[in-house]
């Protein structure tokens, strides 16, 4: 049994087939005319007979090159059906994206940007897991996760920092209003506080001005959730002072609906990270995303023509993204 021809061979040989002369399909492939003709010669070798004869003006085909040029067309038409689908991804963002993101995140901020990115890169298939598990991204395939705090153990992915947020108290003024403001870290323990649970227990909350730290005791806590959206809504309502991140308050303070409690005083911030698989080689939907979350956290950034195109055509301006 003769041994497997290669099938770049194949495909070569049917490019000569197809151009007429060894020249030709040098060019078309892009190789030395001498690698073409080298090649050809392997191919024979381990078929055993000619498959071409070779003149000074053309070349003409066997039997037994008539007989695998055939298949040897389909194999080149596969590969050129590869490449066009590999360019094809390359050039415009498509097929399904498989991302986890914090269900906060997303539902109180990222909307308008996964709105944005929807309407922008029409043939990617957008699949979200909001769960607040961290999603293991290589065994579950995922392309993409959105941490928040924590560091990434895992050395097979790469990791890309998006935005530290900053933290601080706010409460609604009504709240304001029926239980005074406090003036002094040490006065919260006299108000309705919402606190945010990690793991179970409560998140303590340590607010710091000009160096001086003071740790405030969240234990007689009027809510406790593992939900900042939650603890949101319950603050916007004037059930209490919540700690939250300012990409979640800024703009209902703008508005008026909300208040910076303790302006003075800050909070650690929550770093927010991606995590993915490799840069190396990495799918042009996966790189539009994380262009598209970049962009949107930090507005200075370069923004994709597409994505701020189809900000507009959503009712957002010049392309900016409301909080």
């Amino acid at each position: 049994m003769p041994a497997s021809p290669d099938p770049f061979d194949l495909v070569i040989f049917a490019r000569v087939v197809n151009a007429g002369s060894f020249g030709g399909a040098a060019e078309q492939l892009g190789l030395p005319r001498s690698t073409v003709s080298r090649r050809i010669t392997v191919l024979e070798g381990l078929l055993g007979e000619k498959v071409l004869q070779r003149t000074t003006r053309r070349v003409v085909l066997t039997e037994m090159g008539q007989r695998i040029l055939v298949p040897a067309e389909q194999i080149a038409q596969e590969i050129d059906g590869v490449v066009a689908i590999a360019e094809h991804r390359q050039a415009i963002p498509s097929g399904q994206l498989r991302v986890s993101v914090p269900a906060d995140l997303a539902g109180i901020s990222l909307a308008p940007m996964l709105a944005a990115f929807s309407v922008a890169y029409p043939e990617v298939q957008l699949e979200l897991d909001l769960s607040p598990r961290y999603v293991d991204v290589i065994a579950e395939s995922y392309d993409l996760a959105i941490r928040v705090d924590g560091a990434v153990q895992d050395q097979r992915l790469t990791t890309r920092h998006l935005i530290d947020l900053g933290i601080g108290l706010y409460a609604a003024p009504s709240y304001l209003q029926r239980r005074g403001r406090p003036d002094d870290p040490r006065a919260l323990t006299k108000h309705d506080i919402l606190v945010l649970l990690g793991g179970g227990t409560p998140i303590p909350w340590k607010l710091e001005k000009g160096g001086e730290i003071i740790p405030t005791d969240v234990k007689p806590r009027r809510v406790a959730a593992n939900s900042y959206e939650l603890l949101f809504r319950l603050a916007m309502l004037g059930a209490g002072i919540a700690a939250m991140p300012d990409l979640f308050a800024a703009p209902h303070a703008a508005a008026g609906e909300l208040v910076r409690v303790l302006p003075d005083w800050t909070m650690r911030p929550a770093t927010v990270r991606a995590v993915f698989p490799s840069r190396q080689l990495m799918p042009r939907k996966t790189r539009a995303f994380l262009d598209a979350m970049l962009s949107f956290l930090k507005p200075s950034t370069p923004r994709d023509p597409a994505f701020a195109e189809a900000a507009r055509a959503l009712g957002f301006g010049d392309g900016s993204l409301p909080l």
